[in-house]
């Protein structure tokens, strides 16, 4: 049930990158989200819906076009921290993004989100 309600709130927070209007970003946000969530990006800290719809604004407006975000992975959850991979592809086979985000919730809500975008390089051994 847990996994439900995170996998629920987690798919709301990736629609906002594909609302097919600016107008719903601020919405599908506010049903993610708790108003003072922290949110780690590739910029550093900030906090609030805001802060974030900033950032999902800005990558809305990509320079190669508008793009798609979707979740491609399960979401692993161990209590109240959940994991997920996430892919980003611009239209025409342009740039393409993959990474892992991290989030914490509380009463069904995203309270924290950290975004680790591209892929972790291999140790050498």
């Amino acid at each position: 049930m847990q996994e439900e309600t995170a996998r629920s709130a987690i798919d709301t927070f990736m629609s906002a990158f594909n609302a097919s209007d600016d107008n719903y970003v601020t919405a599908l946000l506010s049903q993610a989200l708790t108003s003072d969530v922290v949110f780690w990006g590739p910029l550093g800290r900030s906090e609030g819906i805001a802060a974030v719809e900033q950032f999902v604004r800005d990558i809305r407006r990509h320079p190669a076009g508008t793009g798609t975000m979707v979740r491609c992975s399960a979401v692993d959850m161990p209590d109240e921290w959940a994991r997920y991979r996430w892919v980003f592809t611009t239209p025409d086979g342009g740039p393409r993004l993959a990474g892992t985000d991290v989030v914490h919730l509380r009463r069904s809500l995203i309270d924290q989100i950290i975004v680790f975008a591209g892929e972790i390089e291999s140790s050498a051994s």
